[in-house]
C-alpha cells in the first residue's frame, strides 16, 4: 500500500516541477455530445483530449487485474474509485508532449474533484460543461450503441442516476467559482461548436496576450 501512495506522490511531484499544464475539465451526461466536440477542439485548437472513459476501457482491454475491477464497476453503473483514474490520467499528461488538456469524464463526483486537485495541485483553467436534456441523450446512446457494455437501456438509466447525483455537484462547485462556461448541447452538432469556438478563441487570445 505504501508503495502505491509513493508512486502517486512522486507523480504529482514530477507534474508540479518541470510540467505546467493548462487543463479543461469537459461534462455533461452520457450521450450529450462531449466526444465529438472534443475531437473537433483538438483539430482546431491543439489541445490534447484525455477521456477518462477511454482510459480505462484501455486498461478493462489489457486485461489486468485492475481491468476486471474496473469492467465489473462499470457493469454495475458504479464510479471507479479516483485513484485508479487519476493514475491513469496522470500518466497520460507525463507521457504526452503537450501541455493542453481536455479530461473528458472527469471528475464525475466532488471526491474525485477533490483527489485530483489534491493529488496533482491542478486546477481547470475553466469547465466545459454540455447541458442536454435526458431524452435527447437517451435517443442519441440507443441510435448509437457502439456495442459498449454500457449502451444498454437500462445501463443508460443508472449512468443519468449516477451523473445527476454526483456530477452535477462538480458542475455547481466550479459555478461557485466562475469557472463553467455552459453550452447548449441538444443544438446540431455544427451550433454547438460554434458556441465552442467562441469559449476558446477568447482563451487563445488570453494565452497570447
Amino acid at each position: 500500500m505504501g508503495s502505491a501512495t509513493e508512486a502517486t506522490k512522486d507523480i504529482s511531484e514530477n507534474l508540479l516541477g518541470d510540467k505546467k499544464v493548462t487543463v479543461v475539465f469537459v461534462l455533461g451526461g452520457p450521450g450529450s455530445g462531449k466526444g465529438t466536440q472534443c475531437a473537433n477542439i483538438v483539430e482546431h485548437y491543439g489541445f490534447t483530449h484525455l477521456s477518462a472513459g477511454d482510459l480505462l476501457r484501455a486498461e478493462i482491454k489489457s486485461g489486468s487485474e485492475n481491468g476486471t475491477m474496473i469492467q465489473n464497476m462499470i457493469k454495475e453503473g458504479k464510479i471507479v474509485p479516483s485513484e485508479v483514474t487519476i493514475k491513469l490520467l496522470q500518466t497520460a499528461i507525463l507521457e504526452n508532449g503537450n501541455d493542453k488538456f481536455l479530461i473528458d469524464g472527469f471528475p464525475r463526483n466532488e471526491e474525485n474533484r477533490a483527489a485530483f486537485e489534491r493529488v496533482t495541485g491542478i486546477v481547470p483553467e475553466f469547465v466545459l460543461f454540455f447541458d442536454c436534456y435526458e431524452e435527447e441523450m437517451e435517443r442519441r446512446l440507443l441510435e448509437r450503441n457502439q456495442g459498449r457494455v454500457d449502451d444498454n437501456i437500462e445501463t443508460i438509466k443508472k449512468r443519468f442516476k449516477v451523473f445527476v447525483e454526483s456530477s452535477l455537484p462538480v458542475v455547481e462547485h466550479y459555478e461557485s467559482l466562475g469557472k463553467v462556461k455552459r453550452i447548449d448541447a441538444a443544438k446540431p452538432i455544427p451550433e454547438v461548436f460554434e458556441d465552442i469556438k467562441v469559449i476558446f478563441s477568447s482563451l487563445d487570445s488570453k494565452e497570447t496576450a
